[in-house]
């Protein structure tokens, strides 16, 4: 039997993370929970990798109806964009509690995106805190690594392990595990190109970049995309790193090959959430600029050290 989590009440978030161990317990325990959901007529969003969308909606039968159905693998390519996908729908339905299956790592994620989807399980605590939502994260204990495992444990305040929803003594606070995945990232291999720029410099990083990647396999659309990431990322830098940067740019093979662009400058990150939540119009700031980055990449890594504030920005070739 699954022990299904109470429902959040009034001002009350509910984390936890459920350790699943093959389809059928996996199927028990998010039907479980969308099962309780729909019978309290509250609005339930199911967002998995895709090859579970169709298994859980058949085991889910009539239950299935009126759910919302989000293919992680599209939503949460870049872990950046998940929570505020979430946020979105909880917002839509403001008069009652949303119940959430949010699955942002799965078997075959990067090493990358695992971090950063970790650090997105972090802050989900943050940015839900004080409202009325239960997210259900389910891990598969057979096919992820003991490392990600671990830190599901910190990220979560409660676990679903055999059958039982019990308290974390693992959880930790958001802000110190998000400070953890601030690891330095691996120099890049083979040729890189360098472009240094201060104020003033903001269209000649538009050149530079938009020369560089026409010698990519990017197509003109994702050019353009790129361009843009780069330009944003780079205005930050102007009005909030120092007033100067360093842009790198390199090409990747293999799986998930691509293109990356790093900004690095001498800021810092002083809203963890900026650029995972969508940005207020009548804001004068908001974080709009790494916003769209996000938006605009498969892949954003994130690291705010004492030396500087460095986002490596992904994006996949065909």
């Amino acid at each position: 039997m699954i022990t299904v989590p109470e429902p959040a009440g009034p001002g009350a978030f509910v984390h936890p993370a459920f350790f699943y161990e093959d389809f059928e317990g996996y199927a028990a325990g998010v039907g479980a929970f969308v099962g309780a959901a729909v019978s309290a007529g509250e609005p339930v969003l199911v967002a998995v990798p895709g090859p579970r969308l169709d298994d859980l909606r058949e085991s889910l039968g009539r239950n299935a109806e009126g759910v919302t159905w989000t293919d992680m693998t599209e939503l949460g390519r870049n872990p950046g964009r998940i929570l505020a996908a979430l946020r979105d729908f909880a917002d839509l339905h403001v008069s009652r509690p949303a119940r959430i299956v949010g699955e942002p790592i799965w078997p075959g994620r990067s090493p990358a995106e695992v971090l950063e989807a970790t650090r997105h399980e972090a802050l989900i605590n943050t940015a839900f805190a004080g409202r009325p939502a239960t997210v259900l994260c389910p891990y598969d204990v057979r096919g992820l690594a003991p490392e990600v495992l671990a830190d599901a444990r910190r990220t979560h305040p409660t676990l679903i392990e055999g059958g039982s929803d019990l308290p974390n003594p693992a959880y930790t606070d958001a802000a110190r595990v998000s400070a953890d995945c601030d690891r330095p990232m691996p120099e890049p291999g083979g040729d890189v190109h360098r472009f240094a720029y201060a104020q003033g410099g903001l269209a000649e990083v538009r050149e530079y970049a938009a020369a560089w990647a026409r010698g990519t396999a990017l197509s003109a659309a994702r050019r353009g995309d790129l361009v843009l990431a780069v330009s944003e990322a780079a205005a930050n830098s102007l009005s909030h790193g120092g007033g100067k940067g360093t842009l790198r740019l390199w090409t990747t093979v293999g799986p998930g090959a691509g293109v990356v662009a790093e900004i690095h400058d001498a800021g810092r990150l002083a809203d963890p959430l900026a650029g995972r939540r969508r940005p207020s119009l009548a804001s004068a700031n908001g974080g709009r600029g790494l916003w769209m980055i996000h938006q605009l990449c498969d892949l954003v890594e994130v690291r705010a050290l004492p030396e500087g504030f460095t986002l490596r920005l992904h994006m996949t070739t065909p």
